[in-house]
């Protein structure tokens, strides 16, 4: 890889820095099978992974409507959130994120977070595995932005703060949203496949997404960097 492509490189969090989609999608499904709702594993990874949590229950919402002909009740957001937490005492680190946060700086000086995650959520999810510090000071939610992902807000967001011009920051990615959101910013955008929920055709359907290569792991991504 020719590494004077890029100024940048700006990582996703869930499902690249720290295995939590795995996580998510199990204590949601769980909550969303109490009202009746039911998806594959990998219909709610094509289907939800990557979204801000306004457009993920603006979707929910919808599908409660089409299912039963009726609004979902007024504990719907709250019931599946608590489903959210109840896993979340399992988070883990995607393995060997800290060693690529910091190979990331030592090439680039300049790298960020992009993440769809609220932003209480993001910023504990990074200081409980110890990648904040790593990651800090440009981490940024979707929070503030007008439009989350597949929208390419939070990315072009990120390249100002980070002083970056857009075609020459590097993206890495685990959503189908979130390729869309990288590729609409202007950016190149690697799909990351280390996460948990990465089932089978995910690459493929990243690559479709407008992904230029996918990387296995971590560790086939500090190949890249030599």
């Amino acid at each position: 890889m020719n590494l004077n492509a890029f100024d940048a490189v700006i990582f996703d969090c869930d499902g690249v820095l720290v295995d939590s989609e795995v996580l998510a999608i199990k204590g949601e499904r769980a909550a969303l099978e109490e009202f009746g709702l039911h998806y594959s594993p990998q219909e709610y990874v094509r289907k939800f992974v990557g979204l801000h949590d306004s457009a993920f229950f603006t979707v929910l919402r919808d599908d409660f409507r089409q299912a039963f002909e009726k609004e979902a009740p007024d504990n719907f957001e709250d019931l599946v959130l608590a489903g959210r937490r109840r896993e979340r005492h399992a988070l883990q680190i995607i393995r060997n994120a800290d060693t690529a946060l910091k190979r990331a700086r030592e090439c680039f000086s300049r790298i960020g977070v992009a993440s769809s995650s609220r932003a209480h959520f993001l910023k504990s999810k990074l200081e409980r595995t110890g990648l904040y510090e790593l990651a800090a000071p440009h981490v940024y939610s979707a929070d503030l932005v007008a439009h989350g992902k597949p929208a390419p807000d939070i990315f072009l967001y990120t390249a100002e703060k980070l002083t970056a011009d857009p075609a020459r920051c590097l993206v890495l990615e685990d959503s189908e949203n979130g390729v869309k959101a990288g590729r609409a910013a202007g950016m190149t955008v690697w799909g990351f496949l280390g996460g948990g929920h990465c089932f089978e055709g995910h690459g493929e359907r990243l690559l479709s997404a407008g992904a230029v290569r996918t990387l296995d792991d971590f560790i086939a991504f500090l190949a890249a960097f030599g």
